[in-house]
């Protein structure tokens, strides 16, 4: 077979194909990200959304699940800041002098064999990282740690030199303290002292200072600050200091179907929607350590036979109630509705409750019996007084956590995907340190409690209008329940 000369030389020469290889070896960063091919850049579109969002926002978190590309994403953005080599395709935050930087992770360890494994190549490989190896002039090694390096020099293009330090959490606040910086990388999710000193740490220059991680930790006081509530902001929601950008494995393209199936059952059920999804939905403290996935269900038209009752909680600063529906064949409680507003009378939240079906019996907290609302006066007794149906529930709290948390887990108590206030609580009910129940956002949950505990046995379907005889009387007596 004939070789055309056209035929690239290291076909032709075993010495320059070598040269190449450790040439590209020493410029992997000309491969992430390419115009075409099954890794395409446009097939990344959540990387290219935190990659624009930079040259807006100074702060900024990836949260996502596992395997979705975050160190990658990370130490991308931070070699290009180093050596001021940006493709012209980048859509972000440029630098066009030598920066100061930071990169930190969890501990001395995971930072040698992560982040700078990551950034300069494995140990004995300096240099076939992420910055490319003809652009890092030094390092100087970490004392205590074999193999660690503290600080690296790096060549930019405008002809001077970036500094990077590598820091862990392990080393406490103190070791934030110090310096301005120009770009700041937290891979994992750090303390919250940490993050406020790294942030003091960029505002003289302006900076950048960006997060990458998983939340398996839960609601954190660092992930509450970028999502409020526990949830991402909506379509075209946008946070004037803070951008969020979340994704999961249907978000990236080098994960085929057969290994997201095997992934996911490898993984605790309660930790699937955190390191597939990066929903922060599920902490240590969490009450009901169930992911949303296994209980939340579209809406659909409740069946007229399925008996329905609500559970309300009362208060000035907020009363909330919410509905469900028994589906009697399986066990299984829908919840269907929900209401929620503080600072009202007894008559709103009354007629906001009728409007639902005046028949639907309710179960209260008992504690409303003495309880003053706005005057004084006894809740139960006030609402009983507008036409309310009303029953004090049980509340015995531990008892009730464990029936909401056996319903949920047994796959016997599901919500409407519109019960969006429920899935807000849902998310921030938790125990503190001690064990003790955090009492905020929890009046949804309270009243789910007295639902399932007390309010499932009294649900009833809609009376039925039974045609009348002559004598004014219903052909079947005088009416009744169905069910």
């Amino acid at each position: 077979m004939q070789h055309s000369s056209a035929l690239l030389p290291e076909l032709l020469n075993p010495t320059l194909l070598a040269a190449e290889r450790a040439r590209r070896a020493r410029r992997r960063i000309d491969g992430y990200y390419p115009e075409s091919g099954p890794l395409c850049r446009s097939g990344y579109g959540k990387h290219l959304e935190f990659f624009a969002a930079g040259a807006t926002f100074r702060e900024r978190a990836f949260i996502g699940g596992n395997r979705t590309g975050k160190t990658f994403l990370g130490a991308y953005e931070k070699a290009l800041h180093l050596t001021g080599e940006y493709p012209a395709w980048w859509p972000g935050r440029r630098f066009d002098r030598p920066v100061k930087a930071w990169a930190a992770g969890d501990t001395s360890k995971t930072v040698r064999d992560i982040l700078q494994g990551n950034l300069l190549g494995p140990v004995g490989s300096i240099g076939t990282g992420m910055i490319p190896g003809d652009r890092i002039r030094k390092t100087t090694a970490r004392s205590g740690l074999a193999d660690a390096v503290e600080v690296v020099y790096v060549r930019h293009v405008s002809g001077g030199t970036s500094v990077l330090t590598f820091k862990s959490y392990d080393q406490r606040r103190e070791a934030f303290q110090g310096t301005a910086q120009d770009v700041i990388w937290l891979d994992e999710e750090c303390p919250m002292e940490i993050y406020t000193e790294c942030l003091l740490r960029t505002m003289t220059t302006g900076g950048l200072l960006y997060l990458t991680f998983t939340p398996l930790q839960g609601l954190t006081e660092v992930v509450l600050s970028f999502l409020p509530g526990g949830q991402a902001p909506g379509a075209g929601e946008v946070s004037a200091a803070r951008c969020v950008v979340m994704a999961g494995w249907d978000d990236i393209p080098h994960l085929d179907a057969k290994t997201k199936a095997e992934l996911l059952a490898s993984i605790p059920p309660h930790q699937r929607d955190a390191r597939s999804k990066g929903v922060p939905q599920l902490g240590s403290g969490a009450i009901y350590p169930v992911p949303e996935s296994d209980f939340v269900v579209p809406d659909f038209e409740i069946p007229a036979h399925w008996p329905r009752v609500y559970g309300l909680d009362v208060g000035w600063k907020r009363t909330a109630g919410v509905w469900a529906a028994l589906d009697r064949q399986t066990s299984t409680a829908y919840l269907y509705s929900e209401h929620y507003r503080g600072e009202a009378e007894p008559v709103v939240h009354t007629q906001a409750i009728k409007s639902r079906g005046e028949w639907i019996l309710g179960v209260i907290d008992p504690a409303a019996r003495g309880r003053g609302q706005h005057d004084g006066s006894r809740l139960i007794e006030s609402y009983t007084q507008l036409g309310l149906k009303l029953e004090a529930a049980d509340n015995a709290v531990e008892t009730g956590l464990f029936e909401v948390w056996q319903r949920l887990s047994g796959g016997r108590l599901k919500v409407f995907e519109s019960l969006g206030n429920w899935r807000h609580e849902f998310r921030l009910y938790r125990r503190d340190a001690q064990g003790r129940i955090v009492k905020e956002n929890d009046h949804l949950m309270d009243a789910t409690r007295y639902l399932i505990v007390s309010g499932l046995a009294l649900a009833k379907t809609k009376p039925v209008d039974r045609p009348r005889n002559s004598d004014g009387y219903g052909s079947g007596g005088a009416g009744g329940w169905m069910g």
